[in-house]
């Protein structure tokens, strides 16, 4: 029969590659799909399961994206590298804020987001048989990414600071081809775990003596509480000489959608992550780009009143697990809590069945610990993006919810 003529011919052979096959089934599958029906059914779902700020810009920021967007002179495409304002933006905060110096020429390129800017330095980085070091337990694309540019992964636990830096010394020693990249996450998503600014001076030490690469992921810089504040892996003395640091815009100053990271430190590694990025765009909407340099330039203020902001949700929120019985550290930094499972529960289910109880019968969304590795299970992370009525709100449910599926402890 001619395949023309068949209503119902064959489906195409279509080989995805090796590649794709290397990354595991999504593991926030099930309570999306969950999440996404209960609101199609009019359910009030509290979310804290993604780190997606609720909070909008300040107003002069959207302003000038608007004025931006009106001119057509930033209509056509930008640089890949990011506009030279912004980036000088960029290396200017450095300097005030980490009092790190850096050029804006050489070592400091815009990224779409962090994250893209972290995967495409795997690429420029990443081979067949090159290892990388990352955190566990792991946000997902710190795994991932290495695995899509062909590398291999070795996770060590980070809770513990001294641990881990004796743990990366102890694998360097004993693994042939040695690690070609350590990547580090402080503060830590989704463990909240924070370090002060001696750690990354030994990160620089183990580099320069074992001879890898560092990558530092440093998302929530700009979320931090109780007077602490995260330290830069940049400002460590000879940081610069062996890796790069990642940041973004998504988080103190709410511009998630917007998609504005940058990438700043050692010359090289900057230089292969643009090498990568002009194959792959061609740059930022500039009208964005200029709205970000006014962000960095006039809205400190408003990232410190965003970081309190957090800070006040998240003693609601540790408070209001401790009344219901459960035992959570109040984190110094970020935008999460990770709360152990109580026990009754921990032992009883997984986390993603402890995850999916929570959003089926009490209407909160969490992320559960597994979807971030093995060391990850028996903990939850639940975001602080709701506000302080929304949280206390999902405590009751929660706690409820657990009392009739039987005590909480």
């Amino acid at each position: 029969m001619n395949d023309q003529n068949d209503p119902h011919p064959p489906p195409f052979p279509v080989q995805l590659a090796t590649r794709v096959h290397r990354l595991p089934p999504y593991m926030f599958g099930r309570i999306n799909a969950l999440l996404y029906q209960k609101r199609r059914a009019g359910r009030d779902v509290i979310d804290l399961g993604m780190g997606n700020p609720s909070d909008a810009p300040e107003e002069q920021v959207i302003e000038k994206l608007a004025e931006a967007a009106r001119d057509e002179r930033n209509h056509g495409y930008s640089d890949s590298k990011g506009i030279l304002n912004l980036r000088r933006e960029v290396a200017s905060k450095y300097l005030t804020r980490y009092g790190v110096r850096l050029d804006p020429a050489s070592e400091v390129i815009v990224c779409l987001g962090s994250k893209e800017g972290f995967s495409h330095m795997c690429l420029a980085l990443m081979g067949a048989g090159d290892t990388a070091i990352i955190p566990a337990p792991y946000f997902p694309v710190h795994m991932y990414a290495v695995a899509l540019a062909a590398g291999n992964v070795i996770a060590l636990e980070v809770l513990d600071s001294e641990k881990f830096l004796s743990n990366v010394a102890y694998t360097c020693e004993h693994l042939y081809p040695r690690p070609k990249l350590l990547i580090v996450n402080y503060p830590h998503n989704p463990s909240t775990a924070t370090v002060s600014a001696e750690f990354f001076v030994e990160i620089v030490r183990l580099a320069k003596r074992y001879g890898f690469l560092v990558i530092s992921d440093f998302a929530y810089a700009d979320v931090a509480f109780d007077g602490y504040r995260p330290p830069s892996f940049l400002a460590a003395p000879g940081a610069v000489d062996v890796g790069v640091e990642f940041t973004t815009m998504s988080k103190g100053y709410n511009m998630a959608g917007w998609r504005v990271g940058y990438c700043c430190g050692n010359a090289e590694m900057i230089r292969g992550l643009g090498i990568i990025k002009g194959y792959y765009d061609y740059g930022m909407f500039q009208a964005i780009q200029i709205a970000a340099i006014v962000a960095l330039r006039h809205t400190e203020a408003a990232v410190e009143e965003q970081s309190a902001k957090y800070q006040q949700r998240r003693d609601v929120l540790v408070e209001g697990l401790r009344r219901i019985g459960w035992a959570v550290s109040a984190p110094r930094a970020g935008m999460f809590v990770w709360a152990k499972v109580p026990d009754r529960w921990c032992k009883a289910m997984s986390t993603m069945d402890f995850a999916m109880l929570l959003l089926e019968k009490a209407d909160v969304a969490v992320s559960p610990g597994s979807g971030f590795g093995p060391a990850g299970e028996g903990f939850v992370r639940m975001a602080l993006v709701e506000n302080e009525s929304r949280l206390r709100q999902a405590v009751r449910q929660i706690g409820r919810c657990l009392q009739r599926e039987g005590c909480t402890q």
